[in-house]
């Protein structure tokens, strides 16, 4: 066998892709060659060498990857009711519209205890204090409210009368034409509020 092709095998030995006949060439022919051996050890050594810093590096690359991705902000968890809020947008809006009604329905339930009067005809009405009266011979034409104080019809009212948290009497020379109404709880109050409100809107 001739040193040159002995060299060309060597890389192929090396790389374990030699043949069995032909590696067994090659191991005959370095025997009988110090040249090629000493060259064949050479080249092994190289071999080493490189596969060595091949690991070293990969080791290195990830160790570095490791250590950039500890480095890196953790990302946060996100609680459960901030989750079940993104998941069920249309059922927590209505929610905050439920608290906050209620709440403010709370703070004017407990604030407002001034005597409030609406109506169409106040004329043909007489306040004593917290009494909201309808004289006998009187007529009322439209709804009559009365917040925060008592009302006492004697006369005729052509409509609905509303009477929200307070007392209402009617005599039996009364005449109501429409619904007499007694609201003197917070959740009845807030109810006639928002369909009021409602109403409003409506007929704007």
């Amino acid at each position: 066998m001739e040193c040159k092709l002995a060299v060309s095998m060597m890389h192929d030995y090396l790389d374990d892709d030699l043949p069995a006949q032909q590696q067994k060439e090659l191991k005959e022919h370095l025997l009988s060659c110090p040249d090629c051996r000493i060259k064949f050890k050479e080249l092994e050594q190289t071999d080493m060498l490189m596969f060595s810093l091949m690991h070293q590096n990969a080791a290195a690359s990830d160790e570095l990857v490791g250590r950039i991705m500890n480095a890196l902000p953790k990302p946060k968890k996100e609680k459960a009711f901030v989750t079940w809020i993104k998941r069920h947008p249309a059922l927590t809006a209505a929610s905050l519209f439920l608290v906050v009604m209620l709440m403010s329905a709370a703070t004017f339930w407990n604030q407002n205890t001034q005597l409030v009067v609406r109506g169409s005809d106040l004329d043909q009405v007489v306040i004593k204090g917290d009494t909201v009266i309808v004289p006998s011979g009187h007529t009322i034409t439209g709804d009559l409210t009365v917040e925060n104080g008592k009302t006492q019809v004697y006369g005729e009212v052509n409509g609905n009368v509303t009477v929200i948290d307070g007392s209402l009497y009617k005599a039996s020379t009364a005449h109501i034409s429409g619904q007499a109404k007694n609201i003197d709880q917070a959740v009845s109050w807030l109810w006639y509020k928002v369909t009021n409100m409602f109403s409003e809107v409506a007929y704007r």
